[in-house]
């Protein structure tokens, strides 16, 4: 498959991509991913190994649709919690106190 990655013409195939990554230990995955085999990649280190470019020269989504095409699964990043909402000092002796919430 012909794919365009910080305006370079490439032609990948999953054999490709599959040998390519064989061997490369993921980094912990922090946004966007990609499954290739059966370990989970962050999408920027799959781009740089296969183009062989710096990180810097592509968007996540040039090598997310790319990655996508070929027919590998591409799960969103991980959940975040929810921000807390923080507890004014007075609320926070209360319920340190054992007060019933209001």
């Amino acid at each position: 498959m012909r794919c365009v990655i910080a305006r370079f013409p490439f032609d990948l195939t999953k054999s490709d991509v599959l040998e390519s990554m064989k061997g490369i230990k993921p980094e912990q995955v922090t946004g966007e991913s990609v499954i290739i085999g059966r370990r989970t990649y962050p999408i920027k280190q799959v781009g740089q190994v296969i183009t062989r470019q710096d990180r810097r020269d592509f968007s996540a989504g040039e090598v997310l649709r790319a990655m996508t095409r070929l027919g590998f699964t591409c799960p969103g990043p991980p959940p975040t919690a929810a921000p807390s909402r923080a507890l004014s000092p007075v609320q926070q002796a209360s319920a340190m106190l054992g007060a019933p919430a209001a």
